[in-house]
């Protein structure tokens, strides 16, 4: 007979719900895990992995194009085969996948393939028919592609999944939202031949960067031949012979584009319907819920953690708040997750990452306290290491306060970008100050040494700038 009766419980097995699994069965825990599609979630099997893996065979294309730069000869000629880049894509998800399901096979979880909801005081009640029992239950349903009336998805018109595995490259792509989402298809597309137009509603793509971070992006992405269309909306669509025929609201102008396809970008929304909320003290805003530094709901035994619990909607906050959730419950000491502390990465060409402040938050921050900021900036065309790999282009800029000389913010633009900002991290989570990471020693010759720099050049001491 099937156990229905546990200590734990989990709705969701993304990268929030299979860790807080591990970490619930190493503390003891008699856990069970409800996935009613694929383990490892979306970011697994339809977001995160593939498009990084899409992404790789581009720029592995861009090397065999750009090889007699570096001395190579016969591999200028390198041309996308579409259906392998699909293919390896999916086998690396799937073998990932297969790792999820060993872990918890490893971890002694038991796990139940359905949907589930809320069925009164700790009970979980699963299309199946089955009814599960246990003292705490949390909810990491995630989230899904927000939908856009003037663009229903469909043959022509794709969200993130039709765009992870199309059958041939369009010819011509609109890209709608500059976000990660929106930036990373958008160089995938282009190096692989499509004419691509990215746009959004804000003056600037990667809104939620640096302005200067994002300026910088944008030159780039134009450099490569992207066209890109801020303050711009989308007021309609019409299906045409060949392609899809887009109205666009850009400055008071209205004009149309003719293209093949078109993804829809444009952000997420929490996956809170069907739950069995409705009858709980379990509060929703804006598609998200509600928790507190602990993870917990208005429900007691209820908690949520990931995408579904809100911003910012990344896979590793989602993991670290499953352990913090999990440790909680189990009674151990845990420390609440400053979002200023996580990191966030966009794995376009180049690539843009960041942790903390912008700098125009930042002078909003000390402004009410009469402090001030220091900035430094350091260029990759400075760097040895960045110079013999021929990637010089790029930018470290980080944010201090002036006073205390607490890192307020680092931002990263370079095809490295997403490896070198842990290092920021580290140094956020440790509380280190100015003075610690000029004292810190980088390895030469490496692209890390920019670290070392930009900070240097906040307090007036770079070295090679």
């Amino acid at each position: 007979m099937t156990k229905t009766v546990f200590d734990l419980i989990i709705v969701g097995g993304g990268p929030g719900g299979y860790v807080a699994a591990i970490r619930g069965a190493q503390l003891g825990m008699s856990v069970a895990l409800v996935e009613r599609a694929e383990l490892g979630g979306i970011c697994l099997n339809w977001g995160c992995i593939p498009t990084k893996a899409l992404l790789h065979s581009a720029t592995v294309l861009r090397a065999c194009r750009d090889a007699a730069h570096y001395g190579v000869t016969g591999a200028g000629e390198a041309r996308p085969d579409l259906a392998a880049m699909v293919a390896r894509s999916r086998k690396v998800a799937g073998r990932l996948g297969q790792g999820v399901a060993h872990l918890m096979k490893k971890n002694g979880v038991t796990v139940f393939a359905a949907s589930a909801k809320l069925a009164g005081s700790g009970r979980l009640a699963l299309d199946t028919g089955t009814t599960l029992s246990a003292k705490h239950i949390i909810l990491a349903t995630g989230a899904r592609a927000r939908e856009l009336p003037a663009l229903p998805v469909g043959e022509r018109i794709w969200a993130y999944r039709q765009a992870l595995a199309p059958a041939e490259i369009p010819k011509s792509l609109l890209v709608v939202g500059a976000g990660a989402i929106g930036a990373e298809f958008a160089s995938f597309y282009r190096a692989i031949g499509a004419d691509v137009t990215l746009i959004d509603m804000t003056p600037e793509i990667l809104p939620q960067e640096d302005a200067e971070i994002s300026q910088l992006a944008r030159k780039a992405f134009e450099k490569q031949g992207i066209r890109v269309l801020t303050q711009c909306a989308v007021t309609g669509s019409t299906l045409t012979a060949t392609g899809v025929r887009v109205s666009l609201a850009q400055q008071g102008k209205q004009t149309d584009l003719d293209v093949d396809r078109v993804i829809v970008a444009a952000g997420i929304v929490g996956n809170v319907e069907d739950l069995g909320l409705e009858n709980t003290r379990v509060k929703v805003d804006k598609t998200h819920i509600v928790t507190d530094a602990q993870c917990r709901t208005g429900e007691p035994g209820v908690y949520a953690i990931g995408d579904v619990a809100g911003a910012p909607w990344l896979a590793h906050k989602a993991s670290h708040e499953g352990v913090l959730c999990v440790e909680a419950i189990a009674g151990l000491p845990t420390h609440a997750i400053d979002p200023l502390r996580i990191p966030a990465c966009t794995y376009s060409h180049p690539q843009v990452a960041s942790i903390g402040m912008t700098e125009a938050r930042a002078r909003e921050h000390v402004k009410h306290s009469g402090g001030e900021i220091r900035v430094g900036k350091f260029t990759f065309a400075g760097n040895g290491k960045a110079i013999a790999m021929g990637e010089d282009q790029g930018l470290v800029k980080t944010v201090f306060d002036a006073k205390s000389g607490e890192l307020l913010g680092a931002h990263i633009i370079h095809p490295e970008a997403s490896e070198l900002i842990t290092g920021y991290g580290v140094a956020a989570s440790l509380e280190a100050t100015e003075e610690d990471l000029m004292q810190t020693v980088f390895a030469h010759p490496t692209l890390s040494e920019t670290l070392h720099e930009s900070v240097l050049s906040a307090f007036g001491k770079a070295l090679h700038a």
